[in-house]
């Protein structure tokens, strides 16, 4: 029944089709964003800052530091600071849940730091047009929006977070 012209005529479709997939990627960037909940609400992170998500473990409390630096932990050897997002978003801190994690960052100079999330839900892949920057923010903690489904996606700008934990 020409079985092996069907083989190559299937073979020439997905080749076709992989090189158009190519061709409208290569138009477009893709932004791969880790997604996470804090209160409910989704926000993001660029996936290239993260270096891995570990669950929670006991963080010890630093003093005289800004009031969302929830303390350091270590971690394979390295001490890390904790940043509570919740309270650097200026909402009330929450009990720690078995869903809550912490999102390890690359920062400047190769360091890293850590994110208390209440929960990492997923990786997006969203082109850079889904990006719309943030107008009339109450915080310059976040730097976008990206639709996603019927809500809105918030991206943190890991930058000015950072910045405003070490000027306290």
């Amino acid at each position: 029944m020409g079985s092996g012209s069907e083989t190559s005529s299937w073979k020439e479709l997905a080749r076709a089709a992989a090189v158009v997939e190519d061709a409208s990627a290569a138009s477009e960037a893709l932004r791969q964003l880790l997604m996470f909940s804090i209160a409910d609400t989704p926000y993001a992170v660029p996936v290239e800052s993260v270096r891995e998500i570990v669950r929670i473990r006991p963080i010890t409390p630093i003093p005289r530091v800004s009031q969302c630096v929830r303390g350091v932990i270590s971690l394979r050897g390295e001490v890390l600071q904790v940043i509570d997002l919740r309270v650097r978003l200026d909402l009330p801190r929450a009990e720690v849940t078995r869903a809550t994690r912490i999102i390890v960052i690359s920062v400047r100079e190769g360091s890293l730091a850590g994110l208390l999330v209440d929960a990492v839900t997923q990786v997006l892949r969203v082109p850079e047009s889904a990006l719309m920057p943030q107008a009339g923010s109450e915080t310059d903690a976040v730097e976008a929006l990206c639709v996603r489904g019927k809500q809105f996606v918030s991206l943190i700008n890991l930058e000015r977070i950072l910045d405003v934990v070490s000027d306290h």
